[in-house]
């Protein structure tokens, strides 16, 4: 699979308080095949195309790293460098609402744009 180029839309993530819930819904209205992600104590799910097995986004919990997160899909927009993207979105009237973490050799933070809509930057790792 080729890495996702910056300014693209990199994944699509769901966290709420009923993850399973909104699983089987988007499983039944969509189409999306559910496959579990071990977390600590439960499972947060990649949902995936049915036909191909390719990931289409996740549906998460709100605990642990994703608690407090807005109940809203997540948009993650791949940028070349995190530390400048959220320098610029922050001098912009942008607000971070989770600070850059870690996933493997990728970066990620939440933040709000200054309409208030949430979405997510992404830096790929090496």
């Amino acid at each position: 699979m080729t890495a996702p180029a910056p300014g693209s839309v990199g994944w699509l993530d769901l966290t709420v308080e009923e993850a399973p819930r909104l699983r089987d819904f988007y499983s039944a209205v969509v189409g999306w095949k559910p496959e579990e992600v071990p977390m600590a104590g439960y499972s947060d799910y990649v949902m995936t195309d049915a036909a191909s097995g390719e990931p289409r986004a996740g549906v998460c919990h709100a605990r642990g790293a994703n608690a407090g997160l807005p109940a809203a899909w997540l948009v993650y927009v791949v940028v070349a460098d995190l530390g400048a993207s959220l320098a610029s979105a922050r001098a912009l009237g942008g607000e971070v609402i989770a600070e850059p973490r870690e996933m493997g050799t990728d970066r990620y933070a939440v933040l709000r744009d200054p309409a208030g809509a949430p979405f997510a930057l992404w830096q790929k790792g090496a």
